[in-house]
């Protein structure tokens, strides 16, 4: 698999579409002290929407809630630029705008990455130590979350291929998924395992599953010490920029995407110590050296991600107020519904993309402007979709 984007194809296959630093932090890592952070801490899934818990009230960060609207929406329009007769009709319209979507969107997903390790330390280690119960029901507990409305997306995604092979044959569109297919995607064992996907995009759930787990198991090891845990999770970080990132053969794996993963888990830790600008700058400085051994844009994004959360993190340890209390009520409302739905926005979408699809054709639509209607009917159907799915499903199996 090709992990340059000059190189990627425009897609017709539900292909992976993936693309996910010596680091001398010896002092910080051995300290381990970190300041009393003022914010309190949610609970997050998979996309890093949060949820509150009786007795555990919650506030939610707008810089982080923005990266999650606009990395799940770069990501869906990637898709809907990618796959059927609307792709088409938007490179017609608009052809720029269509091979930028197509080509580089698809890097959003490091930008989810790096959310994922910076909120999973968050919750798991903010300290270094790791918190909570026995690891594995950590790990179990993240599995619930992820999978549970992981398998009801992928029952409606088989439904709506079902539906839309009646009246479009593309190939795009899934063909009707085997018991053992099912089982695979069921425990997020379809790209480890070479399954064919029932959606597109789907591999992340898998990775993020893997990177939490294997997480939650370096903390653990390291518990007694919290230089150990701290070396352990960014010597596997190092080791995937400067080695396993680079290796497309790693890509089932959650080692090959540590990379971007670590770089959010380490940005919120050099935020918390005693010395942010100097731990972060030496994080800038272990992101440049592997840029500078093999650049690769997806790096770059991840880097860049860290080190605004990183900043941001650092701003709101020592500010009166966070940026979420200076927008109006109404505003902060709606952000913060987007982005607690992009998980479901990225689990419903591409139903709603094979749909849309197929309906254009079975109505005999033709020429852009019409497409155009039906491309962004489409969008905003899977916003809708995505903020139901949330409320009656993904926010349900987190409350089991």
């Amino acid at each position: 698999m090709s992990t340059s984007p000059e190189t990627w194809p425009r897609a017709s296959l539900l292909s992976k579409n993936r693309a996910a630093a010596t680091l001398p932090i010896c002092q910080f890592v051995a300290t381990g002290s970190a300041q009393a952070c003022p914010l309190v801490v949610p609970r997050e899934d998979a996309s890093g929407a949060a949820h509150g818990t009786a007795g555990h009230m919650l506030k939610r960060q707008t810089h982080i809630d923005a990266l999650k609207i606009i990395a799940s929406q770069l990501i869906v329009l990637h898709h809907f630029s990618a796959y059927g007769p609307l792709s088409e009709a938007m490179f017609e319209a608009l052809p720029r705008v269509a091979a930028w979507l197509h080509d580089y969107a698809r890097m959003a997903v490091q930008v989810f990455l790096v959310l994922a390790g910076y909120l999973a330390v968050r919750i798991l280690a903010p300290d270094g130590f790791l918190r909570g119960g026995a690891p594995w029901l950590r790990v179990w507990h993240r599995y619930q979350r992820l999978a549970l409305p992981f398998v009801v997306a992928m029952v409606l995604a088989v439904a709506s291929s079902l539906l839309a092979r009646y009246w479009l044959d593309a190939e795009f569109i899934p063909l009707a998924p085997t018991w053992g297919q099912m089982l695979a995607h069921a425990m997020l064992l379809h790209g480890v395992l070479g399954v064919d996907s029932l959606a597109a995009g789907v591999w992340y759930v898998a990775i993020d599953f893997q990177l939490f787990a294997l997480t939650t198991v370096v903390l653990w090891l390291g518990r007694r010490r919290v230089w150990l845990a701290r070396i352990g999770v960014m010597g596997l970080m190092l080791s995937s920029l400067l080695f396993l990132n680079r290796d497309a053969a790693w890509d089932n794996w959650a080692l090959y995407f540590f990379g971007a993963y670590g770089l959010g888990a380490t940005a919120f830790w050099a935020a918390r110590s005693d010395r942010p600008g100097w731990m972060l700058g030496l994080l800038a400085g272990a992101g440049l050296l592997a840029l500078a051994i093999d650049f690769r844009w997806r790096i770059a994004l991840a880097l860049s991600t860290a080190l605004l959360l990183g900043l941001a993190q650092w701003r709101d340890q020592t500010a009166r107020t966070s940026a979420s209390a200076r927008l109006p009520g109404a505003v902060s409302h709606w952000i913060g519904r987007l982005a607690q739905s992009s998980y479901a926005l990225f689990l419903v979408h591409f139903s709603v993309l094979m749909l849309g699809n197929a309906a254009f054709v079975r109505l005999g639509l033709t020429g852009t402007v019409s497409a155009s209607l039906v491309l962004l009917t489409s969008w905003f159907a899977s916003m809708i979709l995505a903020v139901w799915f949330e409320r009656w499903v993904e926010r349900g199996t987190k409350m089991q």
